[in-house]
């Protein structure tokens, strides 16, 4: 039978469709038609995690490696997946960016001190949390002013865009502070050494790191004044609901182990306090 011009214009138009839909985007289906992660990680033996390049002892970039309590929970989970370690490729998620890296399909999963706040769960999905940190302010040593959040009126503070620390300053401390906001923490620390800013302020854990870095040890110190709960948990693409309830369990699985404290000490060091109870994941 002979098409008409017509029919088989829209022959070839369906073909194409086809052929585009079978090359797959991002989030290309794994074999037996299931496009949740848990099943798509194991099929294709790989995994992509954005972690933060910048926060030592949490998710750092060292030449072509990568360190940090961040770090050694996705190789976990990728673990758990199915995946091997070599086959993890780390991308980098700033603050402002990691909503956009998973739903654009840039990475399958975001472990970057990434806090669960009912903002973000209407654009993506959580497992967790995996830690549970309190916002605090980083000083110099010598510093005696700011001991606290009760201590800021008139201060100069920094924090990064896109981050609950920024969003946390401007609804408490709001006509008592100068806020600056960078793209990094990284940039943060640098302004706090140089003076031009009297504070950092994040996560106590984040800021611990800082702490700790070689190049900042006996210069810098946490207040140790939290005032905010943030609970950590790992960013998937909304709705996929199958590799939630998975992560969810593996978590407790790195807790139950002892990987979880392990991880902490190794990147923080034996004087770190581990929390006594690991947090609850949230269901």
């Amino acid at each position: 039978m002979r098409l008409s011009p017509v029919l088989r214009a829209g022959a070839l138009v369906a073909t194409l469709a086809l052929a585009v839909t079978a090359c797959g985007g991002k989030s290309q289906q794994a074999a037996g038609g299931s496009d949740s992660l848990v099943d798509r990680a194991k099929a294709d033996n790989k995994l992509t995690v954005g972690i933060k390049f910048d926060q030592p002892g949490l998710g750092l970039k060292t030449g072509d490696g990568y360190t940090g309590f961040d770090v050694d929970v996705a190789k976990y989970i990728a673990k758990k997946l199915g995946v091997d370690e070599k086959n993890i490729v780390f991308k980098q998620a700033p603050s402002a960016q990691r909503e956009d890296l998973i739903a654009q399909g840039d990475v399958d999963l975001v472990i970057a001190t990434y806090t669960i706040n009912d903002k973000r769960k209407q654009k993506v999905s959580f497992a967790g949390p995996y830690f549970v940190a309190g916002q605090d302010l980083l000083v110099k040593t010598e510093n005696t002013d700011i001991t606290g959040p009760e201590t800021l009126n008139g201060k100069k503070l920094c924090s990064v865009t896109g981050s609950t620390s920024a969003q946390n300053i401007q609804t408490k401390f709001a006509n008592k502070v100068a806020l600056q906001q960078y793209g990094g923490y990284s940039e943060c620390v640098t302004g706090l050494l140089n003076g031009a800013i009297d504070a950092l302020s994040t996560d106590d854990i984040i800021l611990q790191g800082y702490a700790n870095a070689d190049a900042n040890k006996g210069k810098l110190k946490v207040v140790g004044k939290p005032f905010s709960n943030e609970p950590y948990g790992i960013g998937l693409k909304k709705g996929d609901t199958k590799t939630q309830q998975a992560l969810d369990g593996y978590i407790q699985e790195m807790e139950k182990d002892g990987s979880w404290s392990a991880a902490l000490k190794k990147n923080f060091g034996d004087s770190y306090k581990v929390p006594a109870e690991p947090p609850i994941t949230e269901k």
